[in-house]
Parts: C-alpha cells; structure tokens; sequence
C-alpha cells in the first residue's frame, strides 16, 4: 500500500526551464538549442545542482567559451526568468493529495543551494511538503543511489510503500532500481490517470 509520494520538483510542479530566458537572448530557436547543447548543458548546469558554486561554475564556463561570457553570465544572473510558473495541473493534483490527508508527501529535487532560496520565495506550496531533500544542500543528485537512500533514511520512508514521480526517465529508473515504485511524468493528465494504478 502506497503511504508516500515523491515528488520531483522541476518540470513536474514547477515550470523551469533555461529557454524560458534564453528566448529573450536569442532570435532563433536554432540559436537557444546550440547554446543550451553545447555551452551552458544540462550536464553543467547538473554540476552547481550536485554542489559546485555558482561563481566556480560559471568561472569555468567563462574560460573555455569566453566568447560567450555575456550569455553565461544570464544564466545565473537572470536565473528567475527561468520560472514560468507552476504547473497548474500537477499543482491541482497536489493539493487534492495532500488535503486528502492520506498520504506523506516529500520533494527530492536535484537543485542549486544557491537559487533554491528564490523558488522558496517564489512558490508558496513548497511548504506543504513533509519534507524536502536539495541535491545542492547535500553535495550529491539524482540518480545516484545514495541520494534516494538519504531521502529514505532521513524520514523512515519504506521503499515499497512509496511512489517516486518525475520527468527524467534516468531518475524513474533508479528509483525503481532501488525498490520504489515510479511514474515517468509526461503531463498532468497522464500522471492524473495513472496515479488510479497505485493509490486505492
């Protein structure tokens, strides 16, 4: 039986995404996608998230692409254009389980420690969680075992009474590695449906 829901934050409840800023730097989309794969990548970006300063990541950045120095810059700098908000149907979702009062509901999140504070300010249901771990706070992310272990330990989570959700199929699999049972977010109405599957 399902007591526990997991929740990723971005791209599920919160609507980040670097095009969200990048789009008012750049004129094309063509542009957005070669910047966004091949100079501030995902896996950069995952590097502050897993506990590497801001400064440091961006100094390094700077120093392999300095003509780009500008543009790096933003992505940090205007790092809350970034946020469009968030997701209303996963939202809506949300609060339906957690006035339900059935459940507990806890956030695993790979995030900056250094822009975690403006999602705080920003979205007020953060607080309804039971319990958020920070990949930035803890010096480690997604997917790495560990990192759900910290999760499970920290709060007595049973890992068979728990459902993970997120968008990033890498991260469902570890987690179902790891005994958790998992949803690959895709959208609110998909993940409205298959929720029917695992909570009774």
């Amino acid at each position: 039986m399902i007591t526990t829901l997991i929740f990723d934050l971005g791209a599920v409840l919160i609507d980040w995404h670097p095009k969200h800023l990048y789009k008012k730097i750049f004129s094309t989309d063509a542009g957005i996608d070669d910047f966004l794969t091949n100079i501030c990548t995902p896996h950069w970006n995952e590097e502050q998230d897993a506990g590497r300063s801001i400064k440091d990541g961006t100094d390094a950045l700077i120093q392999q692409f300095p003509e780009h120095e500008e543009n790096i810059r933003a992505y940090y700098g205007r790092w809350d254009e970034m946020l469009a908000g968030p997701i209303e149907g996963t939202l809506q979702i949300f609060t339906r389980l957690k006035q339900s009062g059935k459940y507990k509901l806890y956030a695993l999140t790979n995030w900056s420690a250094e822009t975690w504070p403006i999602a705080l300010s920003k979205f007020d249901f953060l607080n309804w969680f039971d319990g958020i771990v920070v990949s930035g706070h803890e010096g480690i992310r997604k997917p790495a075992p560990e990192f759900f272990q910290l999760l499970l330990d920290r709060y007595d989570i049973k890992p068979h009474e728990a459902l993970f959700i997120d968008d990033n199929l890498r991260n469902v699999l570890a987690a179902q590695a790891m005994g958790i049972a998992s949803i690959h977010f895709t959208s609110p109405e998909k993940l409205q449906e298959e929720l029917k599957q695992f909570l009774k």
